[in-house]
């Protein structure tokens, strides 16, 4: 069985000088009045009466009043609660006539119930911080929710050194007809020296042929001013000339090699080195690119992974109203973060946890209603009658949608209706 309050009745509290009202005992119950005549104040009395001393006013009587304050509640579980003189002494007296005190209120009572707006007025972290200690899933969520966190910001740090080492790699230059590796000078030198020295072997011969011909001529010169020795040397003339004609002969057959490219190659490896290694670096480059992106695709993996187990570890918790979540930290109804909901859905979902923080608790108390339209209300006190929950707020007017008036301090019968009323969708109860 939920608590609900069957009757209540205050004098001197605050501003109110004499209050009578049996609110409805499912739907919306409006206090309605002017600003200043002691709506607030039935409220408070609420409070106090069921809530404790932490509810108290600090001047809980009436300015003018010789009379200390006295309140009194009828609940529907036939437990009377009373609360009079200066101190404001609590009497709890059940149906067999049994005497209780604070403790047996706190038991069936929901603070948060005797101050709605204080929920409403939580950030939306701290409604879902409620709500997860009810449905006791708050330290699991937490956990997932911090690991999601930090493989979230792993990878958007990995996606950032991929596309910095990507973009670094596209920005570098890229050479054709280069050697995969670093070129050795020492190697190049060594060519060049074989060459050089064949050369040189070359310039030898060369050289003899040309002293080859000088001899002959020499002969020849000695032939004419000699003629006795004219057979000998000419036989030695015709010996220097095969020789010579050899000689000549294997010359003009020989091609010296070119070491200018070797020397080109000498003076320019530094410059194809450090293409060697441009190219080098770009293929290192790419590489650690698409590393650190497939390490972006695994952390992308694991968070829809915990996104998963964040839904599951909600889809199977006892939640107080369909359509209830918690995503990174804040309440959602529907999908709806707090500051998207209608007015409507924010009482619903604020009066749906307050039920079930304590389920014996069958009421909640809420001010300044005036916020919201008809349309909205309408819909509220529909919904608090399909769930069999009983709320008594306040309100800035006097209209149709109002159970009773405050004025001065008195509550206030509507015209033409005896007895106090109350307002059920609209429409007034008798």
């Amino acid at each position: 069985m939920t608590v609900k309050i069957n009757s209540l009745e205050f004098e001197n509290v605050k501003r109110i000088k004499a209050v009578q009202l049996e609110p409805s005992k499912e739907g919306l119950t409006v206090i309605g009045g002017k600003n200043r005549q002691g709506k607030t104040s039935v409220l408070d009395g609420i409070a106090w009466a069921l809530g404790g001393d932490k509810y108290k006013p600090s001047e809980p009587k009436r300015e003018g009043s010789v009379i200390d304050p006295h309140l009194k509640i009828t609940l529907n579980n036939g437990i009377v609660v009373e609360r009079s003189g200066k101190n404001g002494s609590l009497k709890v007296v059940d149906p067999a006539g049994n005497k209780g005190g604070q403790q047996l209120l706190n038991s069936f009572v929901e603070q948060f119930a005797l101050d709605l707006p204080k929920f409403l007025n939580q950030s939306s972290r701290q409604k879902a911080e409620t709500l997860l200690k009810i449905i006791g899933v708050g330290d699991k969520l937490y956990q997932l929710e911090a690991r999601e966190q930090a493989v979230y910001n792993q990878r958007t740090a990995i996606g950032r050194i991929a596309d910095q080492k990507d973009k670094y790699a596209k920005e570098m230059p890229v050479y054709t007809n280069i050697p995969s590796k670093p070129v050795s000078a020492s190697e190049l030198i060594r060519q060049q020296q074989t060459i050089l020295a064949k050369n040189g072997e070359n310039q030898r011969k060369r050289e003899r042929c040309r002293a080859l011909q000088a001899e002959r001529d020499r002969l020849a010169a000695k032939v004419n001013d000699l003629s006795e020795e004219l057979k000998k040397y000419q036989k030695m003339l015709a010996k220097a000339q095969e020789d010579m004609e050899i000689a000549f002969k294997t010359a003009e057959e020989l091609v010296d090699e070119n070491t200018s490219e070797l020397e080109s190659n000498i003076a320019q490896i530094e410059e194809i080195n450090k293409k060697i290694r441009a190219n080098l670096d770009r293929e290192k480059a790419e590489i650690d690119a698409e590393d650190y992106k497939e390490q972006y695709r695994n952390l992308t993996d694991e968070i829809e992974k915990i996104r998963q187990a964040k839904r599951e570890l909600l889809k199977d918790a006892d939640l107080p109203l369909p359509g209830l979540s918690v995503e990174n930290g804040e309440l959602l109804y529907n999908g709806y973060k707090w500051d998207n909901m209608s007015g409507a859905e924010q009482l619903i979902v604020a009066t749906s946890i307050v039920r079930k923080l304590n389920p014996e608790c069958g009421f909640v108390l809420l001010d300044k209603l005036e916020q919201l339209d008809s349309d909205t209300l309408k819909e509220f006190g529909k919904w608090l009658e399909e769930q069999g929950l009983q709320a008594i707020a306040t309100r800035v007017s006097t209209g149709d949608e109002c159970s009773i008036i405050i004025e001065d301090g008195m509550s206030k019968e509507p015209e033409k209706i005896n007895g106090f009323s109350s307002w059920n969708g609209g429409k007034f109860n008798v």
